[in-house]
């Protein structure tokens, strides 16, 4: 019996196949990226669904995420602890929404709770604060940051809130179409 049949029963691939855009050889290529993190803690079967978790420190420091000034972000919102610490149904899923084959409105949907840091289902000024300095690595003054933020709520806030709702957000990123372009990790 080959290496592949004792990671994951058929049923396992077939689920994985399903939930994510990804083929069975480049579920297995991630699998073998999951383990190579942390070879000590994650099993080479999981045909049993072993509890594993990978700490945030190792997934924060794959090539796809380390230079990533949101990579914290990102991992905390892709894993079911939202403290960035990964199983490998997050980790796939993660990759998945961050590969060339997801659909706009869901990399939309994830930027836009990656962006939305206080986790209260809208992006309001001290959220785009954040992701605007994350962006320019805090090379804007105080003031050019208030500008920036300003000016995004004016135009991309459609009901007058004063916050960007998700609905706002996806009619912004319609108007930016080279944004999902550069939301993505190729494995």
């Amino acid at each position: 019996m080959g290496n592949k049949q004792t990671i994951f029963t058929a049923e396992q691939l077939d689920t994985y196949q399903d939930c994510t855009f990804f083929t069975r050889k480049e579920i297995l290529r991630l699998f073998n990226r999951y383990r190579d993190l942390a070879p000590q803690l994650v099993p080479d079967d999981y045909t049993n669904k072993p509890d594993v978790k990978i700490p945030y420190e190792l997934i924060g420091s794959m090539p796809e995420l380390k230079d990533n000034p949101f990579r914290q972000r990102i991992a905390e919102v892709f894993s079911e602890d939202g403290d960035g610490n990964m199983t490998l149904d997050d980790f796939l899923d993660m990759f998945s929404v961050l590969s060339e084959m997801a659909p706009k409105d869901l990399k939309a949907y994830y930027a836009f709770k990656i962006y939305d840091f206080n986790n209260d289902d809208y992006i309001c000024k001290s959220d785009l604060e954040k992701t605007l300095n994350k962006l320019t690595r805090n090379e804007l003054t105080p003031e050019e940051v208030c500008l920036v933020c300003e000016k995004v709520i004016d135009e991309a806030d459609i009901d007058n809130d004063g916050k960007l709702s998700l609905e706002d957000f996806q009619h912004m990123i319609v108007r930016a179409p080279d944004f999902l372009s550069t939301f993505h990790i190729r494995i």
